[in-house]
């Protein structure tokens, strides 16, 4: 396809790309840079193409990365963004709507249970999980019952609920706290608790990113994947590109780095220094893939 692609080391010798620490994720990288077309780039939204901020409601992808994935989309099979949000806000706040180059574009919200097209500009999605609307009645009682700590605060997300600590006093006691009785009303109404950064989400069990990625992956027929993330949330796709790569799947893992959760960080083939280093991946993909 053109030119032979550079190898991972080449390019790193130039600067454009990082070369990752593992063999695995070095064959992933020469499989993605070989054969865009049949790559599948999968990214996480917070954390990973917009930086982690106290109000959930004012995140916004990373200046470059709508540009970076415009120039990269056109050369692979698909973009897929994997978010816990609802689709339409993550949409929304990543300015993907009507953005020439990201027809091959895709958010997978609330972990794969709501799809948007940006080819239709339309999302798809099964009724909610009727645990939702029992756990959102009850929540406020719950965290009276645990302490009501100053700061702490809940997000509606549709097809499911987010108790956030980052604006408690101290936040990481308020999380602390809350995590049992959470997880005690979620399991009586089917429900699941998800961890994440100072933020504890209740929803339906059955979906997560790994899910979602593969479910994915199959309908596109694709040969070879990145996936980027930064949070607890998306450890279940890490897991299932580990499983795809035991049977010779290549699969780039890429860690959006934080100091709050170091899991991730742990398992990926390739640490890079927040958003602005994920949109400088992006960008060096999209110079040297074909």
């Amino acid at each position: 396809m053109g030119n032979p692609s550079p190898s991972p080391d080449d390019t790193a010798e130039d600067g454009a790309l990082p070369v990752p620490v593992t063999r695995a994720g070095r064959d992933g990288l020469r499989a993605l840079l070989d054969r865009p077309r049949t790559a599948v780039i999968g990214l996480d939204f917070d954390g990973t193409l917009a930086p982690i901020v106290a109000d959930p409601d004012q995140a916004r992808a990373h200046p470059g990365a709508v540009p970076a994935l415009a120039a990269l989309a056109p050369k692979v099979a698909s973009v897929a963004v994997v978010t816990g949000r609802p689709a339409g806000v993550a949409v929304r706040n990543g300015g993907f709507a009507g953005v020439p180059g990201l027809e091959h574009l895709v958010v997978l919200g609330h972990y794969g249970a709501e799809r948007w097209d940006a080819v239709t500009g339309t999302v798809t999605a099964p009724a909610p999980h009727p645990g939702i609307a029992a756990v959102r009645a009850e929540l406020p009682g719950v965290l009276d019952r645990a302490g009501a700590w100053p700061g702490t605060w809940i997000e509606e997300k549709g097809r499911a609920v987010a108790v956030h600590t980052r604006r408690a006093e101290n936040p990481d006691a308020a999380f602390d706290t809350l995590r049992a009785p959470l997880t005690d009303l979620a399991t009586r109404h089917g429900l699941i608790v998800e961890p994440g950064r100072l933020v504890l989400e209740l929803r339906p069990p059955g979906v997560d990113k790994g899910v979602a990625l593969l479910d994915h992956l199959r309908t596109t027929g694709a040969e070879s994947v990145l996936y980027a993330g930064d949070d607890l949330g998306d450890l279940p796709a890490f897991a299932a590109l580990e499983k795809l790569r035991s049977n010779g799947f290549p699969a780039l893992l890429v860690c959006s780095g934080s100091t709050e959760v170091t899991e991730l960080a742990e398992r990926a083939d390739l640490v890079v220094d927040g958003p602005g280093g994920v949109v400088a991946l992006l960008e060096g993909l999209a110079a040297h893939a074909g």
